[in-house]
């Protein structure tokens, strides 16, 4: 992934004739240049993103519903590549850490779930120009999780054991997966996200339960 955002951030901005065309700009651009067709460039960029997960666990198992969230840390490296010269949509993926879970008190016993994912997010990506350097960037789509992470802690006998341990049915899957909804802003270089997850797959080792994962992040960074 670092091999990967180094190569795209050398083509991340484009200058057909030695001067930046504004993405919006572009179509009018291509008409009056011909020469220079859609195909003629690769419009990337990549960026850096750090900042702050609030997650909740929800499940019909009392054991495992949070009713609590767990504020932990969110961030990592993001690269997307533009689908249109004419209209200023991009993919966009990458590869986060991020600090999911939740706390539960059920009939007298008190749990905690740190839940820490490797993070890959797909989503399309509208970038509004609303100004020379300032633009509002909402987006759609999903996100892949592989839990690296995490233990469970059950105050009431003291033990902690791994999350995603085979040993308990009460802990979690390591694989998740959901929808992602947000909208991102830049100023220049400088970049603020809200997002928040979905989890649709079933975490829960117990298959009679749903149990699922959602997680509101916000973070800051830098695109280039």
């Amino acid at each position: 992934m670092v091999a990967l955002v180094s190569s795209l951030t050398a083509s991340a901005q484009f200058y057909p004739d030695g001067r930046p065309i504004h993405p919006s700009k572009r179509g009018a651009y291509y008409q009056q240049h011909p020469r220079h067709s859609r195909h003629s460039y690769t419009d990337t960029y990549s960026g850096i993103r750090f900042g702050v997960g609030i997650a909740t666990v929800n499940s019909d198992s009392p054991y495992l519903d949070g009713n609590k969230a767990r504020t932990g840390f969110y961030g990592g490296l993001a690269v997307g590549v533009g689908l249109s010269a004419q209209t200023p949509i991009y993919l966009e993926s990458g590869i986060y850490y991020s600090q999911k879970g939740g706390k539960s008190e059920t009939g007298g016993e008190k749990f905690s779930y740190n839940l820490d994912y490797l993070e890959f997010p797909v989503v399309f990506k509208y970038k509004a120009y609303v100004g020379d350097k300032l633009s509002v960037e909402p987006f759609v789509g999903g996100f892949f999780s592989c839990g690296v992470a995490g233990k469970i802690k059950d105050y009431q006998y003291r033990e902690a054991y791994s999350s995603f341990s085979n040993k308990y049915d009460d802990n979690f899957e390591r694989f998740d997966a959901g929808i992602r909804v947000g909208c991102g802003f830049s100023v220049d270089k400088f970049y603020v996200e809200a997002a928040y997850d979905f989890g649709l797959a079933n975490v829960g080792k117990y298959s009679f339960d749903d149990t699922h994962t959602g997680a509101a992040n916000i973070s800051v960074g830098l695109n280039f």
